[in-house]
C-alpha cells in the first residue's frame, strides 16, 4: 500500500521499525502522531490537513511505524498522543479509553487473484497475502469467509499495498487484497495475469485517527484543531480532488516522494473520491454505526452491536464543533 522513504529516517525512536519526523518549535510542545504506514500517495491528504493544521499554531511530530499494531501499542504505552488504525478489539478489551475522532478513510479495498480465479468461492482453502494481523484487511477477509461460507488457507502479512503488488507480480503469492490505487496498478501492469474478484460493498472505517480519551480531553484546542483542519480538507477535496497536489508542501514528506508518484495524485484523487474512500463529513455517527456491525461480523469486537454505545468508541465533540 505504501512506499518507503529512506531518506526520512533521520530520528529513530525506541520503537522497531519506526521513523520519525519533527515539525514544532522549541516553545511548544507538540502533539506526537502514530503513522501506521511510511509517507505515500494516501497520505497526502493527511499532510496538506496537517499543513493546515500547522497554519492555526499546532505543534506536531510523527513517527512512521511499520504497522498498525505498533502504532496502537504506541497509543496504549503512552508514548505517542494520536494513532492511525481501527482499533476495536484494543478498545473493548484493554482498560485504556481509547476513542476515534475523525474517519480517514472506508475499506475501500479489492481482492486480486491470479488469473485461474474468477470468483471469491474459489479462494476457499487457499493462502491469502495481508496487510497486517488484526488491521483492515484482516477484517475483510473475516467478513469474507462468513459470508461466502469458505475459509482462506494460511494467512501470510506483508504491510503496504504497493508491497503486495510486487510480491504477486513476482510470483509469491496467488491472492491478496488491494486498496484502490494498487488494484488499479496491478491490473493496468499484468492484467492478463491477474483478476479483481466480485465482492460486495463496504462502508466502515479502514483508517481513523484515535487517541486515549483522557488525552483527548486535556488537549481539546490541538484536537480541534485537528479536526477542524482534517474536515476542511476533506470537503474541500470533495468537491475538487486537485487540492491535494495544489496545496502539498515539496518540503514536506509527500513532497520529496519520487516525482513519478507526486505526477498521479490528482488521478489517485479523483479515482478515490468518485470511488466513496473519504466521507467529507469525517465519518461521526454514520461511520459508527456502520465500524460496529462491520467489526462485529469481522471478530474483532464481541456482542451485538445494537445493543453496542458507539461513544465508548467515538468521541464526537470534534466532529461535532466542526459541524456547528
Amino acid at each position: 500500500m505504501k512506499h518507503f522513504v529512506k531518506k526520512f529516517a533521520q530520528t529513530a525512536l525506541a520503537v522497531p521499525l519506526a521513523v520519525a519526523m519533527t515539525f514544532t518549535a522549541a516553545q511548544a510542545e507538540p502533539i506526537k502522531i502514530a503513522l501506521a504506514e511510511t509517507p505515500s500517495d494516501e497520505l497526502a491528504a493527511f499532510f496538506v490537513a496537517l499543513e493546515r493544521a500547522k497554519a492555526n499554531s499546532l505543534e506536531y511530530e510523527w513517527t512512521a511505524f511499520s504497522d498498525e499494531e505498533l502504532a496502537i501499542q504506541a497509543i496504549l504505552s503512552g508514548q505517542m498522543d494520536i494513532g492511525f488504525g481501527t482499533p476495536y478489539s484494543a478498545m473493548q478489551r484493554s482498560r485504556a479509553p481509547l476513542r476515534i475522532i475523525f474517519q480517514l478513510s472506508k475499506l475501500k479495498f479489492f481482492p486480486v487473484a491470479v488469473e485461474e480465479y474468477t470468483e471469491l468461492n474459489q479462494l476457499d482453502g487457499q493462502p491469502i497475502m495481508l496487510h497486517s494481523r488484526g488491521g483492515g484487511t484482516d477484517s475483510i477477509a473475516n467478513v469474507i469467509e462468513s459470508r461466502m461460507d469458505m475459509k482462506f488457507g494460511e494467512r501470510s502479512y506483508v504491510p503496504g499495498s504497493s508491497n503486495r503488488v510486487v510480491a504477486m507480480l513476482a510470483g509469491q503469492a496467488q491472492a491478496t487484497i488491494l486498496d484502490l490505487s494498487n488494484k488499479n496498478k496491478i491490473i493496468a501492469e499484468a492484467g492478463d495475469r491477474f483478476n479483481v474478484l466480485p465482492m460486495f460493498d463496504v462502508d466502515a472505517s479502514d483508517e481513523a485517527l484515535f487517541a486515549n480519551l483522557d488525552w483527548i480531553q486535556e488537549n481539546s484546542e490541538q484536537v480541534n484543531i485537528l479536526v477542524a483542519a482534517l474536515a476542511s480538507v476533506w470537503q474541500d477535496m470533495a468537491e475538487d480532488p486537485t487540492i491535494i497536489s495544489r496545496e502539498t508542501n515539496p518540503d514536506g514528506p509527500i513532497g520529496q516522494l519520487p516525482g513519478e508518484i507526486l505526477a498521479t495524485l490528482d488521478d489517485f484523487y479523483t479515482e478515490a473520491v468518485e470511488g466513496g474512500l473519504y466521507d467529507p463529513n469525517g465519518g461521526g455517527r454514520t461511520a459508527a454505526m456502520a465500524d460496529l456491525e462491520w467489526y462485529s461480523a469481522s471478530g474483532q469486537l464481541d456482542g451485538d452491536p445494537a445493543e453496542m454505545n458507539i461513544e465508548d468508541f467515538w468521541y464526537l465533540a470534534p466532529l461535532d464543533a466542526v459541524a456547528k
